[in-house]
C-alpha cells in the first residue's frame, strides 16, 4: 500500500471543480468584504421597520436573496478546506470566512427577533398573502417559547464562529496534528493514516496485518484521546448551555426539537436496533469468521469481506456503470443528473493527505451539489458513491422546486434518499446476476455496507451519543475515561460474547465527526427504515411508486418527516417499518448461510 500523495501531486480529473462557486483564490476577500457590508447596510435599512405583514414579506425576500449570495462563497471556503487541512492558505480563508460570518449572523439577528416579537396574526397574514413565506413562518412561530431577548440573540449570533472551535479543532487534531507514520507487520513495515486505515487496512483480508495496523492506529488514538476528549466535553456543554437557555429540560430535547419529531420516534430507533438486530448481526459476525478461518472474532475483523478471494477491485469507470444501470428506475431526469456529476466534475475521489475522512455531500443553493470521498476500488465504495449521490439528487431535485428558505428538510429524514440508493444499486445487483458467488458477494456487500454502516455503526454511535447526554442532563461532565467506558458498554451489549472487543475498540467514539453535528448518528438507521420499505415497493409497483418518491424529493423542507414518510407510503408513527427492516437484514443474513452451504457443497464435489 502506497503513501498517500500531496494534493498537488493528484489528477486534476480525479478532483471536483469549485470554480462555479468562485473562479478563482483571488475573488475570494473582495467578494466577502462586498457582502459583510451589503449585510451591515440591510441592517440599516430594514432594523426597526419589520410593523405589518407587507414589511415581513419585504423583508423576507430581501433577506433570502442576501442569505442565497453567502452561500457559494462560504461553500468555497469550506471545500477547499476539506480536500486539504494542511494548506495553510485554505485554513486562513476559512477561519476569515467564519469570522466574517459570525459579525454577519449577528448583524441579520434582528429579523428573527423582529418577527417573533410581532403579533401572531400579522404573521399568519403574512402566511396567507404569501404561500411561499407559509412554512418558514410556522416554524419560526414554533421557536416563539424558546426565543431570547434580541440583544442576547445578537450576541450569540456573533460568537456562532466560537461555537463552531470544537468541531474545528477535533478536525485539526485528527487530520493534520496526528502522524501515523508507519506500522510494522510480519517484519514489514507498512504506511498508515486516517484514510489508509478507514478505507483499506480496516478491510485487509490478511489477519496478521489487518490486527497491527488497528493496534497502531488505536495506539496513536490513544494520545490523543484526552485532548480530543476535553474539546468534545467543551461542545457538549455548549450544548446544554444553549438547551438550559433556550427553556428546554434537556439537551436532547432540545436537539431533536429543529428535528421535527417527537422523543418516541428517536428512543425507539437505538432501543429497537440495539435489541432486536443484535441476534442477526452476532450470526453475520459468525459467518465471516468461520468464512475466514479466524480463531476468535475481535473488532479488528468486523469490517473484512465474506469471501475476500472474490472482492474485484472496480474503477471508477466501472463504478459509473452500476450507477447508470442500478438508478435507470428513477427516471431521465434523475439520471441525467447522475451523469453530470460525472461529467462535470461534482466528484473529489481521489486520497490524499490531509484529505478529510469519510465521504459527504454538500449542496449549496443555487449550485451544483458536491462529493466528497476517497475511491478504495471496492464494491464497498461503490455504495458510498451512489449514497452520496442519493443525496446530490435530493437537493437538486429540491432547489428546484422549493425556495432557499424551504428547502432544508429535517435532518431525520436526511439519510433516506442517500439510502434509497444504495438500495436501488442492492435491487439491480440481486436481479441481474445469478452465480452463487457474485450473489453472495452482493448480498454481503449490502449488508456490510448498507445495512452494517447505517444500523450498527451509526446507530451504536446514536446509543453511545444518548448515555453522552444523559450524563450531561445530569450535570455531570465527561473525561477521556467515561467515554472510553461508555463505548466499550455499547459496543459489549450490542456484540455479547460473539466479539472480542478488543483494547483499542473503546476509542473508536474518537473517530466520527457526527457528534459535533448534533443528533445525527440516529437518522442513518430512521432514513434507511424509510428507504427500506420505499426500495420495496419500487421492486413490486415500478414507476408509481417511482414518481411518489421524486416527489418526496422535491417537497423539500416543506413537510415534516412523517408526512414525508407519508408521501412515500411509509408510517414511521408506528414501529413496523422499523421492525419490517430488520426482518428484511435477518433475511439477508439467512440468504448468506444458505448460498455459503450451497458454495462449500459445489466446491466439495
Amino acid at each position: 500500500m502506497e503513501v498517500l500523495p500531496l494534493r498537488k501531486d493528484v489528477a486534476v480529473e480525479e478532483t471536483w471543480d469549485l470554480t462555479h462557486l468562485l473562479k478563482n483564490d483571488a475573488d475570494f476577500e473582495p467578494t466577502l468584504a462586498q457582502l459583510v457590508d451589503d449585510a451591515l447596510h440591510f441592517e440599516q435599512q430594514y432594523k426597526g421597520t419589520i410593523t405589518d405583514a407587507q414589511k415581513v414579506i419585504d423583508v423576507l425576500s430581501a433577506f433570502e436573496e442576501l442569505q442565497k449570495r453567502f452561500v457559494p462563497i462560504g461553500t468555497y471556503a469550506s471545500l477547499s478546506l476539506e480536500t486539504d487541512r494542511t494548506n495553510d492558505v485554505a485554513q486562513m480563508r476559512a477561519a476569515k470566512f467564519s469570522t466574517a460570518i459570525g459579525k454577519v449572523s449577528s448583524a441579520l439577528s434582528f429579523v428573527r427577533s423582529e418577527l417573533l416579537a410581532l403579533d401572531e396574526a400579522i404573521l399568519q397574514e403574512a402566511a396567507a398573502s404569501s404561500p411561499l413565506y407559509k412554512r418558514y413562518l410556522e416554524e419560526l412561530l414554533k421557536h416563539k417559547p424558546h426565543q431570547l431577548h434580541p440583544e442576547v440573540e445578537k450576541a450569540l449570533a456573533a460568537f456562532s464562529a466560537t461555537f463552531d472551535a470544537p468541531y474545528e479543532t477535533y478536525n485539526t487534531t485528527k487530520l493534520v496534528d496526528m502522524n501515523f507514520g508507519e506500522f510494522e507487520a510480519n517484519g514489514e513495515k507498512h504506511p498508515l493514516s486516517f484514510v489508509l486505515y478507514e478505507n483499506d487496512w480496516e478491510f485487509e483480508a490478511n489477519t496478521d496485518l489487518r490486527r497491527a495496523a488497528f493496534k497502531a492506529f488505536s495506539s496513536k488514538l490513544r494520545d490523543y484521546q484526552h485532548t480530543t476528549a476535553q474539546v468534545y466535553n467543551t461542545h457538549i456543554q455548549q450544548e446544554k448551555t444553549m438547551a438550559d437557555l433556550r427553556g428546554f429540560d434537556s439537551v436532547i430535547d432540545y436537539l431533536l426539537f429543529d428535528q421535527d419529531v417527537d422523543r418516541s420516534l428517536y428512543n425507539r430507533q437505538i432501543d429497537l436496533i440495539t435489541k432486536e438486530l443484535a441476534p442477526h448481526m452476532r450470526r453475520y459476525a459468525t459467518l465471516i469468521q468461520k468464512a475466514s478461518g479466524i480463531d476468535h472474532m475481535t473488532f479488528a475483523d468486523l469490517k473484512i469481506a465474506l469471501d475476500p478471494d472474490y472482492d474485484p477491485k472496480l474503477s471508477m469507470a466501472e463504478a459509473k456503470e452500476y450507477v447508470d444501470k442500478a438508478l435507470a428506475v428513477m427516471g431521465d431526469d434523475y439520471n441525467q443528473l447522475m451523469d453530470r456529476a460525472f461529467n462535470e466534475r461534482w466528484i473529489d475521489y481521489a486520497p490524499n493527505k490531509g484529505k478529510s475522512t469519510g465521504a459527504f455531500c454538500s449542496s449549496p443553493y443555487g449550485s451544483h451539489p458536491y462529493i466528497l470521498m476517497s475511491w478504495n476500488e471496492r464494491m464497498n465504495e461503490v455504495f458510498t458513491l451512489v449514497h452520496e449521490l442519493g443525496h446530490a439528487g435530493h437537493f437538486a431535485n429540491t432547489y428546484e422546486h422549493q425556495s432557499y428558505l424551504n428547502s432544508r428538510p429535517s435532518l431525520y429524514f436526511i439519510e433516506a434518499p442517500s439510502t434509497m440508493n444504495e438500495m436501488l444499486l442492492a435491487n439491480y445487483l440481486l436481479t441481474h446476476n445469478d452465480d452463487l458467488r457474485f450473489k453472495r458477494w452482493v448480498i454481503s456487500n449490502i449488508v456490510s455496507k448498507t445495512y452494517y454502516h447505517n444500523f450498527v455503526t451509526h446507530l451504536l454511535e446514536a446509543a453511545y451519543q444518548r448515555k453522552v447526554y444523559e450524563l450531561v442532563d445530569a450535570g455531570e461532565a465527561v473525561n477521556a475515561t467515561i467515554l472510553n467506558n461508555l463505548k466499550r458498554s455499547v459496543l459489549e451489549d450490542f456484540w455479547g460474547d460473539t466479539v472480542d472487543i478488543t483494547e483499542g475498540a473503546e476509542l473508536t467514539w474518537m473517530r466520527q465527526p457526527h457528534y459535533y453535528m448534533g443528533l445525527y448518528p440516529y437518522t442513518y438507521s430512521a432514513g434507511l427504515t424509510i428507504s427500506t420499505q420505499v426500495s420495496q415497493r419500487i421492486l413490486k409497483e415500478g414507476d408509481t411508486a417511482v414518481q411518489e418518491w421524486l416527489a418526496v424529493l422535491q417537497a423539500g423542507g416543506t413537510k415534516s418527516p412523517v408526512e414525508l414518510a407519508q408521501m412515500a407510503g411509509v408510517d414511521i408513527t408506528t414501529d413496523q417499518p422499523l421492525r419490517d427492516t430488520i426482518a428484511y437484514i435477518g433475511h439477508l443474513i439467512d440468504e448468506l448461510e444458505r448460498l455459503t452451504l450451497e458454495i462449500e457443497a459445489v466446491q466439495q464435489q
